[in-house]
């Protein structure tokens, strides 16, 4: 919320003071015994032989903080954790990265972070034409071999070695501004992030939008991709603050589909045009369009307020929305950023009674 600037008048722009102070009052008296300034004392037990973690030091025999932050415990280990930091990878985190070089056997993206981040031709699925060929091959020579070898072979498949023709062919895969959601794998002893994409989940994303916000507002979960059934649209929060909102894809699992009627389904592609198969991958319907929009510019109210951007609070204000009839260009406007802070502040004010 620091440095919030909107075209508001006079009516508006105290509302919006109220809401915030209301806001930043529950939020410090939640947060008064683990908030810390520069050099405040941080209470812990000698006798369990605490590790000091980032942000602490000692001094004249007490753990002090060396930053702003909330103090976070994990067993033994004290450290502080920082409100507004930049993007710090972590193994496992899912991201959202843009091609800026397709370089040898490997493409390079920019995430959000103080260095762009590899993705290695070796981490990631081949291609669906590969593997469609390697099945044919199987189905040729003989049915019941396929059914009894069909996953090992697959497994052997996407994890093959890659050759001089993958090398050449990856323009096919991703290139240049393309937009791929990854995985973190770790900084590799050459010094650079590595991402890694082997699952059908990750890949190119089409379609859709890309956000970009302050990556301290994406909190980290178990699962950062949604489903909108009701809007037809997929959801990514990617945790370097960059966030999809595109057409609904259905994801197929090569592994766990059952190959055998692959023939039949061949023979069913073969009938459909190309022109009919072009059509139907590069046209969106309108309402989902719409759809698209609508949760987009709700992400960017609870970005530009400063809260916290999961998946339930982007429903409640594009239902919001909705029920106020607004058109998605009118999301936008100051007044509905006063109304989503007043909603806010009422939600907060309410689950702190309840307790």
């Amino acid at each position: 919320m620091r440095g919030l600037q909107l075209s508001l008048n006079k009516g508006q722009k105290l509302r919006l003071e109220k809401a915030l102070e209301q806001l930043e009052s529950l939020s410090s008296k939640a947060n008064s015994d683990a908030s810390v300034i520069v050099a405040d004392d941080i209470s812990v037990n000698y006798e369990d032989a605490i590790l000091k973690g980032h942000g602490t030091a000692e001094m004249d025999g007490r753990v002090v903080a060396t930053l702003c932050g909330v103090v976070e415990r994990v067993n033994k280990l004290v450290y502080v954790r920082s409100l507004r930091a930049r993007y710090k990878p972590e193994i496992g985190d899912i991201i959202i990265g843009r091609v800026i070089e397709v370089a040898p056997k490997r493409w390079r993206l920019e995430i959000n972070f103080s260095q762009d981040a590899v993705l290695m031709l070796s981490s990631m699925n081949l291609p669906d034409g590969i593997q469609e060929k390697c099945i044919d091959q199987l189905h040729e020579q003989n049915d019941n071999l396929m059914n009894a070898v069909q996953a090992l072979f697959l497994a052997l498949a996407f994890q093959r070695r890659r050759t001089a023709i993958d090398e050449l062919n990856m323009r096919t895969i991703f290139e240049e501004n393309d937009v791929i959601c990854a995985e973190v794998r770790g900084f590799q002893h050459d010094g650079c992030l590595h991402l890694q994409a082997r699952s059908q989940k990750y890949g190119k994303l089409k379609r859709g939008q890309l956000l970009t916000i302050p990556p301290y507002l994406v909190k980290k979960r178990k699962q950062h991709f949604h489903h909108l059934d009701q809007y037809g649209i997929d959801l990514i929060l990617g945790c370097n603050g960059f966030i999809w909102v595109g057409e609904h894809v259905e994801v197929r699992d090569d592994m766990a589909d059952d190959l055998s009627d692959k023939p039949e389904q061949q023979n069913v592609k073969s009938l459909s045009t190309t022109s009919d198969e072009e059509v139907e991958e590069t046209y969106t319907p309108l309402d989902t369009r719409q759809n698209i929009c609508r949760t987009a510019n709700a992400i960017r109210v609870l970005s530009t307020l400063g809260f916290m951007v999961t998946v339930e609070v982007i429903m409640e204000i594009v239902d919001l929305s909705v029920s106020l009839n607004l058109d998605v260009h009118e999301m936008l406007g100051s007044e509905f950023y006063v109304i989503v802070a007043e909603k806010e502040a009422e939600r907060r004010s309410l689950s702190t009674k309840k307790r």
